[in-house]
């Protein structure tokens, strides 16, 4: 028998065709599409405050400079206190006389009430004396009251930290008048940082809130950084157009180096399910993005696609194609319609 009737017999086992291209086949599958959002902003303190004496006053001492780190408590500038120094010796003379007062007033009560109950005093001896001493107490309530007032005037001329924090900024100096209240010192609590984006305003942002963030800073040598979306705005700023997003940093604690830092951070959100095809399997029809689809038959036919999303080497096709078709990826170099074409042997073909 000749070797082509072999062949039509069927003698011969089956294999691949001298003309059949070995070629990448992979399936099309279904996968989420994640989208990447890149974001500009700075690293912030969780918790920040502006801090001001509770009164005027000439500023005698500045104790701290920015990018100082204090502590709970500690003493951050004086105001000059030679009123309040006054005012409080004023307080401390007169308590000593309203007790003085009050100790005579007592005595005389306590007089009073035993010549009445032996029988050589009068009621309203005794009265007088009560009331005298009523009289008294309420004076040495006042002059408490008044030593602290004067006591507090006093520790109101020193400002202290509320807490652990770095210095961001100073506005005041020695010799300066300042207004009560008037914001003198600006403080970074040691804690938690965040990074404060300004975003375009976007359909997606709803999704980011709970998404981490990779960050990498722009001005300074440090290692990626990565943060959780809190908070998104619910209204674009009018001046720029942007909205506020956000993101506490994970495990970064609040150091003078990082406070204002400009930083990058990408962001990948989940949109949908979408088909994907790798890269490598794009091609061209008719000016229009295609694939090579493989037939049952082992035959290619190039079909047009739509791009919804180019990914991560990895492209989100939006029609032209359906879950479970098998497309050429690598080597379609050399196919036109109707070739045939076989999967390479090195396993590369099926996609996971």
């Amino acid at each position: 028998m000749s070797l082509g009737a072999m062949l039509v017999a069927g003698a011969l086992p089956a294999q691949a065709a001298p003309e059949d291209l070995r070629v990448q086949i992979v399936p099309v599958v279904e996968r989420p599409l994640r989208l990447a959002l890149e974001l500009s902003g700075t690293l912030q303190a969780h918790n920040s405050v502006e801090l001001g004496f509770r009164q005027s006053g000439r500023v005698q001492q500045v104790l701290v400079e920015e990018g100082d780190t204090v502590r709970r408590d500690q003493e951050i500038a004086r105001l000059d206190s030679v009123q309040q120094d006054q005012a409080l010796s004023v307080a401390k003379a007169s308590l000593s006389a309203a007790l003085a007062t009050r100790k005579q007033a007592s005595q005389a009560s306590d007089r009073a009430a035993a010549m009445l109950t032996r029988g050589v005093g009068t009621r309203a001896a005794r009265d007088d004396a009560v009331r005298a001493l009523s009289q008294a107490e309420g004076a040495v309530e006042r002059a408490q009251s008044n030593l602290e007032q004067a006591q507090r005037a006093v520790e109101d001329t020193v400002l202290r930290a509320p807490g652990d924090a770095i210095v961001t900024a100073r506005a005041m100096a020695a010799g300066q008048i300042v207004g009560a209240a008037q914001p003198v010192v600006s403080l970074a609590e040691l804690g938690p940082m965040e990074a404060v984006f300004a975003a375009p305003d976007h359909p997606l942002l709803t999704a980011m809130r709970g998404n981490d963030v990779h960050m990498t800073a722009l001005d300074i040598d440090l290692p990626e950084m990565i943060g959780t979306v809190t908070e998104i705005a619910p209204l674009v700023d009018p001046g720029t157009g942007t909205v506020t997003v956000r993101a506490e940093l994970q495990k970064t604690p609040v150091t003078a180096q990082l406070l204002g830092a400009a930083v990058r951070g990408r962001l990948m959100v989940t949109v949908d399910q979408a088909l994907t095809v790798p890269w490598t399997a794009l091609a061209r029809a008719k000016g229009r993005p295609a694939v090579w689809v493989v037939g049952e038959d082992g035959r290619v036919t190039l079909s047009p696609i739509k791009i919804r999303y180019f990914g991560d080497g990895e492209v989100f096709v939006q029609d032209g194609l359906v879950s479970g078709q098998k497309v050429v990826g690598a080597g379609s170099q050399l196919l036109f319609p109707g070739r045939r074409v076989q999967p390479v042997d090195t396993g590369e073909g099926a996609r996971q």
